[in-house]
């Protein structure tokens, strides 16, 4: 069974009722596999709606949470992060950390990223993801 992690986008997405997206996740419904949230996906929305002051999106942040659950970050997921960066600055390549602590967090805990930014995660070495917008 695949657990797919949502990046912020495919949060995005989701919020503005895409229908491409909500296929999807209708999809992954029909053959009983699971969504999660990151917690920096998390984050990067919720900081988005609340500079905003979108209570109308907030409340529907907080439904998609009650569905999909923001997962956690632990010291295994750090330690990945910090080891992801090390890797990508000795080949002179740059991910911004946002990026590294959801690529961590997904190697970690062995989920596919449903993204639509596969150029940001392609450099990035046993990460499953899948390009929910193709």
């Amino acid at each position: 069974m695949t657990t797919f992690a949502l990046d912020t986008n495919i949060l995005s997405y989701l919020m503005k009722k895409d229908r491409q997206v909500l296929e999807r996740i209708k999809e992954i419904v029909r053959e009983d596999e699971d969504c999660v949230i990151p917690p920096v996906a998390y984050y990067e929305v919720k900081r988005g709606l609340l500079a905003v002051n979108s209570s109308k999106r907030i409340q529907l942040l907080d439904t998609l949470c009650r569905h999909f659950p923001v997962g956690e970050m632990n010291t295994a997921v750090w330690e990945e992060a910090a080891r992801l960066y090390a890797i990508l600055r000795k080949r002179g390549q740059a991910l911004e950390d946002a990026d590294l602590f959801i690529a961590a967090f997904c190697l970690i805990n062995g989920y596919t990223l449903a993204t639509n930014n596969t150029r940001h995660f392609e450099m990035i070495e046993g990460l499953q993801y899948t390009n929910w917008k193709a």
